[in-house]
């Protein structure tokens, strides 16, 4: 093998290229490490071009910021991302390099809507639950209301605006969507009254029991004003009024409630 002219010849030029790569390679690396191409600066910006309102720059600079490892070559953006979405108030983050020395960070900001079951957490409008300064967040909004067996967020946030819809037929807004360990459905509104659904038999019992309580309600509200505490829908052919201070009324006729 070693008079053979050819094999040695392509011997050699694999070494020389193998070399070349090595040195290459090292130099590059020398290069990247240099400080010339440390981060100068990271960039924090909304998602959607509108102003921020939670995330500021002590949050970002003690909880984020210290994560952030490399150069504008070496470091890591995934670990970026979740250094960022470890913030609170962050519901979503993207990060991208920008030549030479810069990173630019995309935030999306959780949108709540109401209180979770005992307080602890919120309720996004994307159906998310997240745990941030709860005083912060009744400060900034009028929170609604929300609770439900463990996985249940989504479709209690389904439901919630399904019963806006419903409600608002008759001139009514809910303030507070309940579903119970037994999957049944209760909901508070906004003059203070609370109406009981129950549970589920099929798809559309929620949507009859709707349509049953907009052809009561006025004449309900016609006679009583403001004085019903509750309306329970639990019954086959009718439904149980409960006045401020008296005793509930029943009716077992859809359509002639008697006060």
């Amino acid at each position: 093998m070693w008079h053979n002219v050819r094999i040695l010849n392509a011997i050699s030029n694999t070494c020389m290229a193998v070399f070349i790569i090595a040195v290459v390679t090292g130099v590059i690396g020398w290069l990247i490490q240099k400080p010339v191409y440390a981060l100068q600066t990271v960039k924090v910006q909304s998602s959607d071009g509108k102003e921020l309102r939670h995330v500021n720059a002590m949050t970002v600079n003690s909880i984020a910021l210290p994560n952030i490892k490399g150069n504008f070559f070496t470091v890591d953006l995934n670990e970026v991302r979740t250094a960022f979405e470890a913030v609170p108030w962050v519901r979503e983050a993207s990060v991208r390099r920008e030549w030479p020395d810069r990173l630019i960070v995309s935030l999306e900001e959780y949108q709540p809507l109401g209180i979770w079951g005992n307080g602890g957490q919120l309720l996004s409008t994307k159906g998310d639950l997240f745990t941030v300064n709860m005083a912060e967040a009744e400060e900034d909004y009028d929170l609604l209301k929300f609770s439900g067996p463990e996985g249940s967020e989504r479709e209690v946030l389904a439901r919630y605006k399904e019963f806006c819809k419903r409600f608002a037929q008759i001139h009514l807004v809910p303030k507070e969507i309940r579903l119970s360990n037994r999957y049944a459905w209760s909901v508070r509104l906004d003059n203070g009254m609370n109406v009981e659904f129950g549970r589920e038999k099929d798809r559309n019992t929620i949507s009859d029991l709707m349509d049953r309580l907009k052809e009561a309600y006025p004449q309900l509200a016609e006679k009583t004003g403001d004085g019903i505490e509750s309306i329970d829908m639990r019954y086959p052919n009718g439904l149980a009024l409960k006045l401020k201070g008296k005793l509930p009324i029943s009716s077992t006729q859809r359509n002639n409630v008697a006060l």
